[in-house]
Order: structure tokens, then C-alpha cells, then sequence
């Protein structure tokens, strides 16, 4: 595949990198153990209970999507907020502008959302002039540092304070400091500034309440309460996948969102947003918009039975237990969501054909399966996009090389002379063995075509000199002559 060929050097260096490897897998390996205590059933008696209510929960809110989306729009405007239907990111990018330009707004404000990390949001206001501040730590590190997230909970998961020392020491021209906390103090003195500059507090939403036309955030840091109740303008972006019913069905999600993410019973604030500032109130904004965005989602919807990936409420957990994310780390996916509900999600809401590997980058192990908190069908979902692609591959007449190849194959195994001759065959080109038994010198075939790919990143066992039906037949001989 073309798409995997490309990031292979990028993936060799990842695993050659011992120190990332390190820090990816020491990360995600203590989130997996305070997921287990937490989830415990000595602790949490009702988890799987609390999975099964959640999964029912979002099932119905997809199945009635527009009936709920339509209930939040009514409720947040009966409380002075406005909701912004946008298709893709430009409507996004297009509202946020046209606001900006209307308070005459600098400065913007982000708490974490990884909605507009999807849409590239603060590369398109930086390209107009303004200046977009992400004011979650981990965020921040990054933005100075002009990189991506690296994990959907924890996007500085990959870099060391070390490398935070180095970043903060070079772009915010302070002195060399390897604590965190006082890596944080330093974030935290520039970041306070950006709060009393910004006309503007842009974040995302965990949950949108229909009933009350209530936007929910959770956060551990607190920058969040101030990106929405600081500027005079807050812009909450969310998914129109974010949809619950009721305010009451809020409590089944904290239980679970919390654990599932960091392993704590609850995250450090919990908000729940229900439009501007009333006349007696004496903070939060003077404006309030809810951003509803489609982005693909709405593609999803199309598969009855796939449109279940739609339920992520973003914990992470997938990612943390995924063999093969906790081993190529979360640059190496092609979009913002990485791990198992990357691959899950990216074919879907982007197209099968734009990263078709996607869906094969996984173990089938079913670890991911187990850890959702809201019981997403994440394997079965990776066979059956993986036979979607394979369709699709059929239909614009892809990998003919690679059906040839099948179809040789198939004619040898269901010939016996054919079959044992190239046995033979084979067995005769791979006599030049390496240590322990293994094949040091593959066959010219083994080395081209679809094969090449294969071999590359495999040891081969060397193949008995003679085969079962050669050894049998020599065997009846000598009883035979006996």
C-alpha cells in the first residue's frame, strides 16, 4: 500500500527510538493499571452495568439524532445561547472569523478539544492574524512546539520534561527549569496574562444536554473554566455526535469517562454551561455559541451497525491498551485520532479509500473492545472495514497483482503434484539457513511483488529437507521390502 509504504521510515524510527518507547509505554502502561483499580469489582461493583446503560444510552441518542439536536437548539436559545450548524471545518473557521472581526478580537483562548484539532482551527486564525492561545498544558507544549497530539487524553504523552525544559527555555526565553511543577508555574504566569487579553474563550464539549440545552466539560486543570467564563465570547465546538438526552444520564458517563481516562472515580471540575450571563450573575460570557459540526459524521450514520463508533466519548482507553498504539505511538496515525478508535473512525468519517491500512494496524487481540466503557464493538468493526476495503479495492479494480497472486496460490493447493513439487521447490531454495533454524536466504519469489512487503518484516523457519509425503512414501517402501 502506497499510504504505508510512505510513513515507513517514520514508523522504524519510532521503534528504533529507545527513550520514546520508553515514555509511551510507561505512560499508557500506569493509565492501564489506575483504569483496573478504579473499574475494580471490589470498587466498582455495577461496571459493567454502568457499560451497558452507557451503550444504550448513545445508541438511542443516534438512532434519534435529529430529534434531540433539534431539542438542544430550542432549550440553549430559550437561555440566550445560539446554536451554529457548520458542515466541515471551513463553516467553522468562517463563523469564528467573521466574529472575531465583528469584536475586533487578538486574542482566542482554547481549552482541550480535539473537534478543532480535527479542523486544523488554529492554523486557519493564525494564517488571518489572530492569536489562538491552547491553554491546557499539555496543549500549550505543543503549540510552541508546533506539533501534534500524541494521544487523545494525555497529547503530551510522548515528551520528556527534559524536552519541556529545552522548548519553554528557547520560546519562552526563560531560565532552564526540569521540575514539572514549576514548569507548570511558568505556564501558568503566561497563560493567566492570555486570559485577561482574550475577547474570545473557544472550547470543546464532552457532553451536550438536550433537555437543557446544557454544553458538559470535564477537565483536571481548570484552564477550561476560565477559557469559558474570562473572554465575553465563548464558542463551544462540538461533534453532532455529542448528544445526550436527558441531564439525569449525565451521571452514568462521569462514572465511566473518568475512570476509563486517567483512572480517577471523577475528574477534578466537572462543568455544566447553559448560555451567557444572566443580569445577577457576575461572571461568564456576554455571548454564547454552540458550534454543532457534521465533518464526516454524518457519513458514519449511513451504516446501521458501524454508526457505533460514533458513541466514543474520547476516554482513551482504547489507546492505552492497544498493542500495536503503545508500539508506533500516536504520529504515526494519519489523523487526529489515533489507536483503535482511529482506525475505526478515520475510514469512516474521511473515506475508505484515503488510509486503507487503517483498519489493519491491529492485533484483533480485543483488548480495545474490553476497556470501552460504552461497549463499541471496536474489533468486529475492524473486520468488517477491512472487508469493506477489500470491496472497494475490487470495485476500482486495485491490487491485481495481489489477486493473480491468490489465484496461483489457490491452484497449487488444490493440485497434489503441484503442491508437493513446489514444496520441494522451496525447500531446495531455502537450504542456506541462518542461527536457531531460521531462513537466511529467501527464494527470488519471496522477494518481489506482494511477498517483499511480507518477508521484510519476518523471519521465515527454515523448511524441512524432506516433506511428510516424501518421508511416508519412503516409509511404506522399506515395510514394504521388510
Amino acid at each position: 500500500m502506497k499510504e504505508i509504504k510512505a510513513i515507513q521510515p517514520q514508523l522504524h524510527a519510532t521503534l528504533a527510538d529507545e527513550k520514546l518507547q520508553l515514555a509511551v509505554y510507561t505512560a499508557t502502561g500506569r493509565l492501564v493499571d489506575k483504569r483496573k483499580s478504579t473499574v475494580a469489582a471490589d470498587v466498582l461493583p455495577d461496571y459493567q452495568e454502568l457499560r451497558q446503560q452507557a451503550n444504550d444510552l448513545k445508541r438511542h441518542a443516534i438512532e434519534h439524532l435529529d430529534y434531540y439536536l433539534e431539542e438542544f437548539e430550542r432549550n440553549l436559545e430559550t437561555r440566550g445561547g445560539k446554536v451554529i450548524w457548520c458542515r466541515d471545518g471551513k463553516d467553522v473557521v468562517d463563523f469564528v472569523l467573521g466574529l472575531a472581526k465583528r469584536r475586533q478580537s487578538k486574542v482566542i483562548v482554547k481549552s482541550k478539544s480535539m473537534t478543532t484539532e480535527e479542523i486544523h482551527l488554529n492554523d486557519h486564525l493564525e494564517e488571518h492574524g489572530l492569536e489562538p492561545v491552547e491553554t491546557d498544558l499539555g496543549e500549550y507544549i505543543l503549540q510552541l512546539s508546533h506539533d501534534k497530539p500524541y494521544h487523545i487524553v494525555a497529547p503530551a504523552l510522548h515528551m520528556t520534561r527534559y524536552q519541556v525544559a529545552d522548548l519553554f527555555e528557547e520560546k519562552l526565553e526563560v531560565p532552564r527549569e526540569e521540575i514539572p511543577e514549576k514548569q507548570t508555574q511558568i505556564a501558568r504566569a503566561i497563560l493567566r496574562r492570555k486570559f485577561l487579553e482574550a475577547d474570545i474563550g473557544i472550547s470543546g464539549a464532552n457532553f451536550l444536554l438536550a433537555d437543557s440545552g446544557s454544553v458538559v466539560l470535564v477537565e483536571n486543570e481548570g484552564n477550561a473554566r476560565l477559557s469559558t467564563t474570562a473572554p465575553k465570547v465563548h464558542i463551544a465546538i462540538a461533534g453532532v455526535e455529542k448528544i445526550i438526552p436527558r441531564a439525569q444520564d449525565l451521571a452514568t458517563f462521569l462514572k465511566l469517562l473518568g475512570r476509563s481516562a486517567t483512572g480517577q472515580p471523577l475528574t477534578v471540575y466537572t462543568s455544566v454551561l447553559s448560555g451567557p450571563r444572566r443580569g445577577t450573575e457576575i461572571d461568564g460570557p456576554e455571548e454564547f455559541y454552540v458550534v454543532i459540526l457534521d465533518n464526516g459524521r454524518t457519513r458514519v450514520l449511513e451504516d446501521a451497525d458501524k454508526r457505533q463508533a460514533l458513541y466514543c466519548i474520547r476516554c482513551g482507553a482504547c489507546l492505552n491498551i492497544c498493542p500495536v498504539y503503545r508500539r508506533i505511538g500516536g504520529h504515526n496515525y494519519p489523523w487526529v485520532y489515533s489507536g483503535p478508535i482511529g482506525a475505526i473512525l478515520t475510514p469512516q468519517m474521511e473515506g475508505l479509500h484515503k488510509n486503507p491500512w487503517l483498519p489493519h494496524a491491529s492485533s484483533l487481540c480485543g483488548a480495545c473492545g474490553e476497556v470501552c466503557p460504552v461497549k463499541i464493538e471496536i474489533p468486529r468493526l475492524l473486520l468488517e472495514l477491512r472487508s469493506d476495503i477489500e470491496q472497494d479495492k475490487a470495485d476500482r479494480g486495485e491490487d491485481k497483482l495481489e489477486k493473480l497472486a491468490f489465484r496461483a496460490w489457490a491452484k497449487v493447493m488444490a493440485n497434489p503434484r503441484l503442491y508437493e513439487s513446489a514444496g520441494a521447490a522451496a525447500s531446495w531454495a531455502m537450504q542456506d539457513t541462518g542461527e536457531g533454524g531460521w531462513a537466511r536466504n529467501l527464494p527470488w519469489f519471496m522477494n518481489v511483488g506482494p511477498l517483499k512487503a511480507w518477508s521484510a518484516e519476518r523471519d521465515v523457519p527454515q523448511l524441512a529437507p524432506k516433506s511428510f509425503h516424501q518421508l511416508w512414501r519412503e516409509r511404506r517402501k522399506e515395510k514394504g521390502k521388510a
